[in-house]
């Protein structure tokens, strides 16, 4: 088969179509939309292919039939109507203040006469979008179709300043709501961003839109499957294994099928080289910053609940951590499922680019110096492949002497294991490795395990006032954590971890070696200190 152009952060259709470049076909995605409806809205990480399937949608309404020939549309289309379209895109610069917000609007209107032919004479921005409208549908004979990309984008710029993201949110509130004041001019119109407001905060004028985020029908409209691998880039998948690429960039889902995200698949390509590609255009420092200043436990991240009320009440007001991590793309959904009236959903992270450098930001946080969190994860690693205990104990220790005073001061969370555990479990779980917190057996729940190196290792945190008290590792024996870990004829290490609330540091570490072999290096260690 022959390797054609990678469509690398190319979001033109008419690009990708007339040059060589592989195409995921989502025309299909486009004609159900239309056949089913006329007022959408549809939420997504950042670089899905949401601008892409936005001008996709825009190309198929101009009646530009030669950009689909070979495309699902091409025979379904009536390309004798052409209908007016009227884009608006917020993704172009940052908007700081109101006069920038209205300048931008007055721009994108302005192009949009320019394009239309039409000249709007109200005064105000919401009365020249609605004449716009309305002189679109006079002109042509067709009801215009209104396309509106990154429409949240104002508000997220502002989003460490509520009281800006208000007026931003306000002003773009008045400039939506005349989409359904014009309802009567209007043949199709998409939403597209990627945080979902709620409806009563931004969309309250703004009603009749159907959500389209969490429909299974449509889970798939944005990103790449598993069968668009094998029947679009087949001629890239030599010398990459499968299952690598599954497990680092596959897993984001919406209810229905599960994708890749296409940014990742198309940069690995390129470099032949498995590296969090996504994570690394736009490290989510305001994402950390809120769930550490919030004390969020982070080990619930590979497996939170969370019900549709709190993940669609998301606005500027309540940043609900579970809500910004699901829209941003750090968390997808594992399941769901219906308790009488209410939908429940499971939570987790889509795979291991976003679990490794998600928590890799998140123990730089903790840590204070990204430096210094590096060098201890490097040697992090280099003991556990050693199993080296007495070495892991001191690296405890330096891990928590690394965490600075004002982090114990403010933080309620560092009065309670919960605050180790975090610490402890996104240091480890940057490496990468096969890691279940809060690992559940019909005993109860172990703090951590992790599988690595042949061997199986079960944590278990205890926060003491000042001495040691040794109850650790004895809870882990006496809940029989490791019963289910026994049958696979492993070493199994069970290490039992105590700190003091008031040294504010390690005063316990206890490990015990369940071997069927011959005794691991450093097995059976106590340490406690004074």
């Amino acid at each position: 088969m022959n390797r054609r152009l990678l469509p690398i952060g190319i979001q033109t259709f008419r690009k990708i179509r007339e040059g060589d470049f592989y195409y995921v076909d989502k025309t299909g995605f486009a004609l159900r939309l239309i056949a089913e409806g006329t007022h959408y809205f549809l939420s997504r990480p950042r670089r899905f292919g949401k601008s892409l399937f936005l001008d996709t949608l825009a190309e198929l309404f101009a009646g530009n039939q030669a950009l689909f020939r070979g495309l699902a549309a091409e025979s379904r289309w009536d390309w004798s109507r052409r209908y007016p379209v009227i884009r608006l895109s917020f993704g172009g610069g940052v908007v700081r203040q109101p006069g920038e917000l209205d300048a931008k609007i007055r721009e994108q209107l302005s192009l949009n006469q320019e394009v239309l032919g039409i000249r709007c004479e109200q005064p105000t921005l919401a009365g020249c979008f609605a004449e716009l409208i309305r002189k679109a549908h006079a002109a042509s004979g067709e009801r215009a179709v209104v396309l509106v990309d990154e429409y949240d984008k104002p508000i997220l710029d502002n989003i460490t300043n509520p009281e800006m993201a208000r007026v931003m949110r306000d002003g773009l509130r008045n400039l939506y709501s005349v989409i359904k004041d014009s309802d009567a001019h209007i043949r199709f119109a998409f939403l597209t961003g990627v945080s979902k407001f709620s409806k009563v905060s931004l969309f309250s004028g703004l009603n009749n839109l159907f959500d389209l985020t969490v429909s299974a029908r449509y889970s798939a409209i944005c990103g790449y499957t598993e069968a668009d691998l094998d029947q679009v880039f087949a001629p890239e998948l030599e010398g990459l294994d499968r299952g690598q690429i599954r497990a680092w960039y596959n897993g984001y889902n919406w209810l229905g099928e599960a994708v890749y995200n296409p940014f990742d698949l198309l940069l690995l390509f390129r470099e032949r080289q498995f590296r969090p590609w996504w994570f690394e255009t736009g490290t989510p420092t305001f994402l950390v910053d809120v769930l550490t200043q919030q004390g969020f436990f982070t080990p619930l991240l590979a497996h939170l609940r969370a019900d549709e009320a709190l993940l669609s009440a998301f606005d500027v007001d309540r940043l609900a951590p579970e809500a910004l991590l699901w829209q941003t793309g750090y968390l997808t959904f594992t399941r769901s499922r219906q308790i009488g009236a209410r939908w429940e959903y499971s939570l987790g992270y889509p795979n291991l680019e976003v679990s490794a450098a998600l928590n890799d930001s998140l123990a730089k946080a903790f840590i204070g110096e990204p430096g210094r969190a590096s060098e201890l994860a490097s040697r992090l690693y280099d003991i556990l492949v050693a199993a080296d205990f007495e070495a892991l104990r001191q690296h405890v220790a330096s891990l928590f002497a690394a965490i600075p005073h004002h982090w114990h001061d403010g933080n309620d969370l560092a009065r309670f294991e919960g605050f180790y555990a975090s610490v402890f479990y996104s240091h480890l779980a940057a490496l990468g490795l096969d890691l279940v917190p809060e690992d559940a057996s019909h005993h109860g729940r172990l703090d951590l395990r992790l599988r690595f190196n042949g061997q199986i290792w079960l944590f278990e945190f205890k926060v003491v006032e000042l001495a040691p008290e040794g109850a650790a590792l004895p809870q882990i024996k006496a809940r029989g954590y490791a019963d289910k870990y026994r049958a696979e004829g492993l070493p199994i290490h069970l290490i039992g971890i105590e700190f003091s609330r008031g040294r504010r540091s390690l005063v316990g570490f206890e490990v015990e070696t369940l071997d069927p072999g011959p005794v691991a290096p450093g097995s059976k260690l106590t340490s406690r200190a004074d």
